[in-house]
């Protein structure tokens, strides 16, 4: 079995290495330390799955995981996030991941999500699935970032890291204006007035990374 592990913090991929080694067998682990990396390796490479963090330096992991869909429809991708808000996974898992993990949970659960989703199943944690059940079942009293769309959702949580305008736009390969449109938009949609106050709001709902 042939794992990619794209993140970028060099501890985390020793971590998914040695967890992988010790539970799977045989295994060959590849790794990538960002979105570019991780999409050249998926072209070139001949993977039995993906294991991608969401917080990668040079662009979002959900663009990454589309980007990454488009090349191989067919290769499964398992999101490993240290995020354990149901919005995120809700997003990830429409795009076409197959699973959703967090590295809180990885040490004992990340080899049988590995185990799931190469046999074409999916993989969510029990308590995670317990509260997407609730989280999709309600349709009202929703935060207001999950009114936002997908590339508003990218670019917020951006934003709430910190890059200008001019990174973002670089990272989505998107122009400077379409990016300053989306802000507008988003912070309309959210009700807020400044990049301050959709920091203060991202670290309420624990959506920074």
């Amino acid at each position: 079995m042939r794992v990619l592990v794209v993140d970028d913090h060099p501890v985390v991929r020793r971590g998914i290495r040695q967890i992988l080694e010790d539970e799977i067998r045989p295994v060959e682990i590849l790794e990538a330390t960002s979105g570019e990396e991780a999409l050249a390796r998926i072209r070139s490479e001949q993977l039995d799955i993906v294991v991608l963090d969401l917080g990668l330096p040079d662009r979002p992991g959900l663009d990454v995981l589309k980007a990454s869909k488009h090349e191989k429809p067919g290769l499964p991708i398992l999101v490993l996030t240290m995020h354990d808000e149901e919005s995120f996974a809700v997003r990830v898992l429409k795009a076409g991941a197959a699973g959703y993990l967090t590295k809180e949970s990885a040490a004992t659960e990340l080899a049988a999500a590995v185990l799931r989703v190469l046999r074409g199943g999916r993989y969510v944690s029990q308590s995670l699935a317990e509260r997407l059940a609730a989280h999709l079942g309600t349709a009202t009293d929703r935060p207001p970032h999950e009114t936002l769309s997908d590339r508003e959702f990218e670019i917020f949580c951006l934003m709430v890291r910190g890059k200008s305008l001019t990174e973002i736009a670089h990272s989505l390969f998107i122009s400077v204006k379409t990016v300053s449109t989306h802000r507008a938009r988003i912070l309309q949609k959210m009700n807020l007035g400044n990049n301050a106050e959709l920091v203060q709001y991202a670290v309420r709902y624990k959506l920074t990374s």
